[in-house]
């Protein structure tokens, strides 16, 4: 048999890997501008719509453990297919009862699909892309979640100006859904068609000498609880930085509709401007896992954070000032170029300490830390908000971007260190 190390082909996981992801991004990333929208339509306060946008983070954070066990138990394609079909049932809750509430169990609900499929695909990509390729890979899938936020937007934007509604983008959700359930369907699984023992040996037979932090990582293979109480050191320390990174990844896709709300931008021309910085987003995905592979993971991590971190403080301080619309604009952009630095790097990390025959678990565990940092962002936002105001909300998440760079920057070299590059 063909070492498939050798015999890795890019061509081979564009469609079980690549394709779904798109589509199902596409739905979400059309419904996430307009859910501050759709809570304000039907009488919630500015802090309260945060909260809302915030169920979709909340639900992740809660579904990544049972995700693990999951996707472990049942195969990826049958996780991703369920999780289509509950994102599915939460955007009929939200629509069919026009509440707040309705509006966020159905978000909620979303959250924890996005967890099952966004693990799914971590999962197998993980075990079969082999290591001199991973970060490029990774960073590519992350990049396909970009390219689905890219797009939806401008697909919601076009809907709102043609019909009035905000609600109606979230048909857009079920339809990219089935699309997904139709794709998952007529493909082969990927699992069975590459086999679990050449899952392993493609992750494990170009990579090198193991780590100290990878040795710590393989130990946790036998379930979510295990990762977590046996590594419990390189969890906080790296999980520390990766979960600010994630929460101030999640305090821009929160702050930016709430900020437009804020200064009374119409939904359309929010919709429009969000839709640009994702689209730079997404162009940047193959120059981050290009660094992340030749330099190592901190040239993507950190410059990622900083500009995060420098956009939440500009945004913080033009609230009022003349021209709001147009620093609006600027942060928006900078957010995009900063987002892309970064596209993939949490998910390499995470790939980086796996195990390597059966990742799951283990990305469970971590992928738990990150999202425990991307559900409390949008929480802090609402919070901070409600007791004092939006700029100060901001302005406290700025910082916080600049103290994960620093945490980062101490920590990723000592578990996660350079390893001598392997010519493609």
């Amino acid at each position: 048999m063909t070492d498939p190390t050798h015999s890795f082909s890019w061509r081979s996981i564009i469609l079980p890997a690549y394709l779904p992801t798109f589509l199902f991004s596409v739905g979400e990333g059309a419904i996430i501008p307009v859910i501050p929208v759709v809570a304000t339509e039907r009488g919630a306060s500015l802090a309260v719509a945060g909260l809302i946008a915030a169920m979709l983070m909340v639900g992740e954070l809660v579904g990544d453990l049972p995700s693990g066990w999951l996707v472990a138990r049942i195969g990826e394609r049958n996780a991703m297919i369920g999780a289509a079909m509950l994102a599915v049932i939460g955007i009929l809750v939200a629509l069919v009862a026009p509440t707040v509430l309705a509006l966020g169990i159905g978000v909620f609900l979303l959250g924890l699909a996005t967890a099952v499929f966004g693990l799914a695909r971590h999962a197998f990509l993980t075990s079969y892309v082999p290591g001199r390729v991973r970060a490029r890979a990774l960073s590519t899938l992350a990049g396909v979640f970009r390219g689905g936020w890219a797009v939806g937007p401008f697909i919601a934007a076009a809907l709102i100006a043609a019909t009035g509604s905000a609600e109606v983008v979230f048909w857009v959700l079920v339809a990219a859904c089935f699309a997904v359930v139709v794709v998952l369907l007529l493909l082969p699984d990927p699992e069975r068609v590459f086999g679990a023992a050449q899952l392993a040996r493609a992750a494990s037979a170009d990579d090198g000498a193991v780590t100290a932090g990878e040795a710590e990582a393989d130990a946790a293979s036998h379930g979510v609880f295990r990762a977590i109480a046996t590594h419990r050191a390189v969890l906080a320390r790296i999980g520390s930085g990766v979960g600010l990174l994630a929460a101030i990844r999640a305090s821009r896709t929160v702050i930016l509709p709430l900020w437009a709300v804020s200064i009374g931008m119409p939904p359309e021309t929010a919709a429009l401007v969000i839709g640009i910085s994702a689209t730079i987003d997404f162009a940047l995905f193959y120059v981050s896992g290009q660094v992340m592979d030749r330099f190592g993971r901190l040239w993507s991590a950190i410059p990622g954070l900083v500009g995060l971190g420098i956009g939440h403080l500009v945004l913080a301080f033009t609230h009022d000032v003349p021209g709001a619309d147009a620093w609006f604009t600027a942060v928006a952009v900078l957010f995009g170029v900063a987002n892309g630095l970064s596209s993939g790097v949490i998910l390499t990390l995470g790939a980086d300490l796996a195990p390597k025959a059966n990742p799951a678990p283990f990305l469970g565990a971590f992928r738990t830390i990150a999202d425990a940092g991307q559900a409390a962002a949008p929480l802090i936002v609402a919070g901070v908000t409600s007791v004092v105001s939006i700029m100060a909300a901001t302005g406290a998440m700025g910082v916080l971007g600049f103290v994960g760079a620093a945490i980062l920057w101490r920590y990723v070299p000592r578990y996660v260190p350079r390893r001598p590059r392997h010519p493609d």
